[in-house]
């Protein structure tokens, strides 16, 4: 009422919100804590048959664990300057090493680091861009962080969309600033530059349509590999609706386009799965690539199915779900793909965490696992993992007609 300017008699029906975040009574904490962080929420409602019975605030939720890890989030959520917000966002590998210490579920954990990482870009977004500029733009971020499937922080991928006809003076110095600041954030520069500083990264909805209709038709490796970068983006920071715009261009462009499709598709080849003739481990002494052997051929075999299929989730994990609701995959195939992506992004992150404390200091690429340095049981299931990679790509030979 005061910042508006309006008097004590105007009617509340005209500023409420309506739409309520909430949580069902059987969902765990760290959802509860990921809602509150995704939207900006210091409290969800439970409901139980769409019936309210009990609020959950942010300091319920923090106030139960023990760990000060979790206290992070409450110290992105109070950052009032960069520099508050450059040292709680330094200390995100704790909280990363807490929830697994906790044994906490890796999908709950990408799923609140990916809101956490999400609420730090929109406060560096907040702090850095002139709020006049946030209707008319919006901050995407893309690869596995669009996908919410990053955990430890990697390199950046991000564009910018703008309203058409929407005029930003100063706009590349601006970019290049905030991509310096993500860098002190702990997000490296994209090696392929892939980011904001970019201008090929950056444009209004009517260029990013012309770039879509121009990669394509080219469909040659280079422009797929953007086409694949766009499809998983999300909205992080500034007008949400102008990525809706984009992503259904996107949709409109490739969905239809059986040749396009199958050329798409064909990249869950590049990278041979690593199980000998007879389906056994394969043991080189540098270790197996779990990201280009396991990782790839499920995410972008599934991105593959989800742009058919006009899918607007961007999680691996939310696009099995909907394919299954779609009924293009069986709920068979579905849980045992996200199964064994699960077990692959947990093998990952070991070598990372490991790599993190400095015991695997002259150790190779943390995408590479050594099977001789496995249990028995992870030998089992990595193995088991790798069939099911198999025997996806071969279905996805068979769908998209491909060799």
């Amino acid at each position: 009422l005061v910042l508006d300017g309006h008097d004590k008699n105007y009617p509340l029906q005209e500023i409420a919100r309506y739409g309520l975040v909430t949580v069902r009574p059987d969902q765990y904490l760290y959802e509860a804590l990921v809602h509150m962080t995704r939207f900006k929420v210091e409290r969800v409602v439970v409901l139980e048959e769409e019936q309210p019975i009990g609020v959950v605030e942010l300091t319920d939720v923090l106030s139960f664990f023990s760990s000060r890890s979790y206290v992070v989030s409450l110290q992105v959520e109070q950052a009032d300057s960069l520099d508050a917000l450059f040292r709680a966002s330094h200390r995100t590998p704790e909280l990363v090493k807490a929830l697994m210490a906790q044994g906490v579920k890796l999908r709950f954990a990408m799923g609140l680091l990916a809101a956490l990482n999400g609420r730090i870009m929109s406060k560096a977004w907040g702090f850095l861009i002139d709020e006049r500029y946030h209707q008319d733009s919006c901050l995407m971020v893309m690869g596995s962080e669009g996908r919410g499937e990053q955990i430890l922080k990697t390199d950046q991928d991000n564009g910018l969309i703008l309203a058409d006809g929407f005029d930003w003076p100063g706009l590349q110095e601006q970019m290049q600033r905030l991509t310096e600041t993500l860098i002190k954030l702990g997000y490296p520069p994209c090696p392929g530059n892939i980011m904001v500083n970019n201008p090929e990264w950056v444009g209004s909805v009517a260029s990013w349509r012309e770039r879509i209709a121009r990669w394509a038709a080219k469909s040659d490796g280079e422009s797929l590999m953007k086409l694949a970068i766009l499809l998983d983006s999300h909205a992080v920071a500034g007008n949400p609706a102008l990525l809706d715009k984009v992503r259904e261009a996107l949709f409109e462009h490739c969905s239809h386009d059986k040749m396009l499709l199958s050329h798409f598709a064909r990249a869950v080849m590049h990278f041979s799965t690593p199980l000998t003739l007879f389906g056994s481990l394969k043991r080189p002494q540098h270790g197996i690539d779990i990201k280009k052997g396991g990782i790839f051929p499920i995410v972008h075999g599934v991105r593959t199915m989800a742009l058919e299929r006009r899918i607007k989730s961007t999680s691996t994990l939310d696009r099995l779900e909907a394919l299954v609701v779609d009924g293009r995959l069986d709920e068979r195939t579905a849980e045992n793909l996200g199964e064994a992506l699960s077990l692959f992004t947990e093998l990952r992150l070991k070598q990372q965490l490991k790599r993190l404390e400095g015991a695997e200091e002259k150790a190779q690429s943390p995408d590479r696992v050594v099977v001789q340095q496995l249990s028995s049981l992870e030998r089992d299931l990595l193995r088991e993992a790798l069939q099911i990679v198999k025997e996806f790509k071969q279905s996805l030979a068979q769908r998209y007609r491909f060799e």
